[in-house]
């Protein structure tokens, strides 16, 4: 006889009762190259409301977050002043292997549209050494188009989801 766990993958904004397990938050050194741990990214959603600060959960717990980002992210990348940016998108590392990223990609443009009702777009910005995070973002619905950007850290695939 199998036993199946049945788990759950959902976002919501951050709340402080979040904070204890997005305090105990770790990525690899390769993933760190890419994206800041949660409480980086959060003091910058201070600093600038047109960041919206998202966490994945996995069974109500979290696992991942990433920023959405209004207009002031968007210019550097696309003219469309209906999109939305996904910054500093990343998964615990021991959340990771579990299907989580895809999941949560696959659940973006329902939680967009619900929050977000005037956008119509959702980018973002990969390091094109970055192989790992392309094939995920691709494995969740978004394409790349071939518009490259340069960044600090080097050239920028843009990629696009339309809602």
């Amino acid at each position: 006889m199998s036993i199946q766990s049945k788990t759950t993958i959902t976002l919501d904004f951050y709340k402080d009762a979040y904070k204890p397990k997005l305090l105990d938050y770790h990525l690899s050194d390769e993933q760190s190259r890419y994206a800041p741990v949660p409480f980086q990214a959060l003091l910058q959603c201070e600093q600038d409301r047109t960041r919206h600060p998202i966490v994945i959960l996995f069974n109500g717990v979290p696992a991942g977050f990433f920023v959405l980002h209004g207009w002031e992210g968007v210019k550097a990348y696309s003219d469309n002043e209906d999109a939305i940016l996904i910054r500093g998108y990343s998964v615990n590392s021991i959340y990771q292997g579990k299907g989580i990223a895809k999941k949560s990609l696959l659940l973006l443009s329902s939680f967009v549209k619900t929050n977000f009702p005037s956008k119509n777009e959702i980018i973002l910005a990969v390091n094109h050494k970055n192989t790992v995070a392309q094939h995920v973002y691709k494995s969740g619905g978004f394409i790349d188009k071939g518009k490259r950007v340069m960044g600090k850290k080097g050239e920028l695939f843009i990629f696009h989801k339309i809602i």
